[in-house]
């Protein structure tokens, strides 16, 4: 396949330089981002949060569980490490005794050692059978704790206000007994789902106002970055527009802007979340159990390996993909907008082979990239069962060793999915990621250019602020001396051009294709710097005056005219503070008024884009009254009325005759008849002056200009 259209590289590894310049835009939002930051802590707590409350409303109410230990039993026969655990269990915190016996709640704290457990049983002092021990107070209620206590006194321990009772006793019980005793589990368990609910209301809170500041901070920087780059574009040289397509720049303010855009929404944001869940479940599970926390660990470095691994096919493979499809778009751009031309060479189906050459390939890549995703999803999904499997046999080892409780299990399980979540999310995030590093480093490489021609002049011209419809202005002298002036290197367009405008002047520029006219419009207002020489403008150099003041005072009217999407009278005044009346006669004085007023909203018809729903000659007139409308003391015509019929043509040279009264004017034109009454006309070829005088004056001499009159007028 050949790979003739270019094509831009849409994925970049990390770089820290620009990973680091993306950052610097938060600054001005400051006070969001820490929004932002606060809210997304607020809301990973509170998700943490919940598995914990699950832990505690299980092992403290729905299966509490205690372990029964005989106080009144001798120890002096244990060993020292069975003594120091039995010490440890009567100063434990949440240890309860009733007369000689002792109850600790079973958890992560229980633990000991088998031999232990084996001695204190041995001796008598750990009862083999488990307890329900609980806190009670009377009540008034028609069948309290101390109803049932009364009735079953065989059954219960106790001692100022506190109760145990075997687990096998309190299966015995009736329903109601059993909603006496464990009340207090039951209003406990109220309290818990209260308050997951609770938090489940300011996670969601919270994650609101996470996404839409992040949303929020995402688009002010997206307009940040387009508007930087649209004034770094508007003030480029027209050398620096020529070597860059538009549709190039265009992309770096839409399609790379927006990878920015991506990487602030949802790349950040979607990181800081995952890696604060993961991190925050690591945490709690060390703190739930650390043994049980330890197989947990020892299952990520896979996980790690298969993250890398993934992230790199992952990125070779998106960057094929968008290879392809960049392909694919270009050629179909190509060949739609060339159909006929195909269709009257009968090349269908020569078009249709190469479409379906790339066609493939964007398949190949597409499934490329499927298969990626199809090989790493599992492959977590793989490891999270495994862990969770690792979890339940070695926590239901340390629940049979009295060292673990069933809540803190499930609560492991739950953290364990929570953990690997956000894996899969992290690998399939960091194509935004690198996405957006390619897009920064375009969107940076255009905002350090800096091939702005130079605005350091301070020589002020005087405003002007006369009527339009006066004809009274202050003409400026236009001067070039000596200028030189190329393009490209070594291939200079204008070579020592030396010529004088008067103010009030009409002076006409003619000559072959090529010989450098639109060149000389081109310096006069700077959009191109000279190499050499200068040009003066009432004996300032050009280079020494601002350049909206320069361009307020030479305007051009150029071949090609370019109209704004917009209203007649917009594009008439293009800026300017100007009542219909002034936009109206700005029209009149090149005879445009008569085609507007016959437009179906007058001046108020919206122009397509490119103003295509008027003529070539109506888009030329309006360019007329847009220039007479910003009054310049210079006016330059390039090949102006090249596209205006002939009556159009002797209309606007009455127009223009007053309206270039008092101004300086400079005709260029490849037309003949629309410099003949200029007041000099020059002879451009080679670069330089070949010719100048009146056109009578240059007739006589039989020269170029005589030559060119002739293969107009009698060919």
């Amino acid at each position: 396949m050949s790979d003739y259209f270019e094509i831009d590289d849409i994925t970049k590894s990390y770089d820290g330089a620009i990973f680091t310049r993306l950052l610097s835009y938060l600054k001005p939002y400051r006070l969001l981002t820490a929004v932002v930051i606060l809210a997304l802590l607020a809301s990973t707590v509170g998700e943490l949060l919940i598995p914990v409350l699950q832990q505690r409303v299980i092992d403290n109410a729905i299966l509490a569980r205690f372990i029964a230990f005989s106080c009144e039993k001798s120890d002096d026969s244990l060993s020292q490490e069975a003594k120091s655990a039995f010490a440890n269990f009567r100063n434990a915190k949440n240890a309860m005794q009733i007369d000689s016996m002792l109850f600790v709640l079973q958890n992560q704290n229980t633990k000991m050692r088998t031999s232990v457990e084996k001695e204190l049983k041995e001796a008598g002092i750990l009862q083999t059978e488990p307890w329900y021990a609980f806190h009670y107070t009377a009540s008034s209620s028609n069948y309290s704790v101390a109803d049932v206590i009364q009735d079953k006194k065989a059954l219960f321990l106790t001692e100022n206000g506190k109760a145990a009772i075997r687990e096998k006793d309190l299966a015995s019980l009736s329903t109601r007994e059993k909603a006496a005793v464990r009340a207090g589990d039951i209003s406990f368990i109220i309290r818990t789902v209260l308050i997951v609910l609770a938090l489940l209301i300011l996670v969601f809170a919270f994650t609101f106002m996470q996404i839409w500041s992040t949303t929020l901070i995402g688009q002010r920087i997206m307009k940040d970055i387009r508007m930087a780059l649209f004034k770094k574009t508007a003030t480029q040289s027209s050398a620096f527009l020529s070597r860059h397509p538009v549709g190039r720049i265009v992309t770096r303010l839409t399609g790379d802007v927006e990878t920015i855009n991506q990487f602030f929404t949802e790349a950040l944001s979607a990181f800081l979340k995952d890696f604060s869940i993961m991190i925050g479940a690591l945490v709690t599970l060390f703190l739930l159990s650390a043994e049980l926390a330890l197989f947990v660990i020892a299952l990520i470095p896979p996980v790690i390996a298969i993250t890398a691994w993934a992230r790199v096919k992952a990125r070779d493979a998106f960057r094929r993909q968008r290879a392809a499809s960049s392909l694919v778009t270009a050629y179909l751009s190509e060949r739609l907008s060339g159909v006929q031309v195909a269709q009257l060479f009968a090349a269908e189906k020569k078009s249709g082979r190469e479409l379906a050459e790339r066609n493939n390939e964007l398949l190949r890549a597409n499934l490329g990239e499927m298969y990626v995703y199809a090989t790493f999803r599992p492959a977590v999904e793989w490891f999270s069962i495994a862990t969770t499997a690792v979890v339940i046999v070695m926590g239901g080892v340390f629940i049979l060793n009295l060292s673990l409780s069933l809540g803190v299990l499930i609560a492991f399980i739950s953290l364990v999915g929570m953990f690997y979540n956000p894996v899969t999310d992290i690998a399939e995030k960091f194509t935004l990621l690198q996405s957006a590093m390619a897009g920064g480093e375009r969107v940076f490489k255009l905002l350090d250019t800096d091939e702005a021609i130079p605005d350091t002049g301070a020589h002020h011209i005087t405003e002007r602020k006369e009527d339009v419809s006066s004809g009274d202005v202050a003409a400026a002298g236009v001067a070039f001396e000596n200028v030189r002036f190329a393009y490209k290197q070594d291939e200079e367009v204008l070579k020592g051009l030396t010529f004088t405008a008067n103010p009030g002047e009409m002076v006409a520029i003619v000559g072959y294709t090529g010989a450098g006219k639109t060149t000389i419009t081109n310096l006069l207002t700077r959009l191109w710097d000279i190499d050499d020489g200068v040009i003066l403008l009432d004996g300032v150099p050009v280079k020494d005056i601002p350049l909206d003041e320069l361009r307020s005072c030479v305007l051009p009217v150029l071949q090609d005219v370019f109209l704004f999407s917009g209203t007649v009278a917009d594009n008439i005044r293009l800026g300017l503070a100007m009542s219909d009346d002034e936009v109206r006669e700005a029209a009149r004085a090149v005879c445009a008024d008569a085609f507007i007023s016959a437009l179906p909203d007058g001046y108020r018809t919206t122009l397509s884009e490119g103003a295509a729903n008027i003529s070539s000659g109506q888009r030329q007139l309006i360019s007329f009254a847009r220039v007479i409308a910003h009054n310049p003391s210079v006016v330059v015509l390039d090949e102006a009325t090249s596209s205006i019929d002939t009556e159009t043509e002797r209309a606007i040279q009455a127009g223009m005759a007053r309206t270039l009264a008092g101004r300086t004017s400079i005709v260029i034109a490849h037309r003949l008849s629309t410099v003949r009454h200029a007041d000099r006309i020059l002879v451009l070829s080679n670069g330089c002056i070949a010719e100048q005088g009146t056109h009578g004056d240059l007739i006589k001499k039989d020269g170029i200009y005589a030559q060119l009159y002739k293969l107009q007028y009698t060919a």
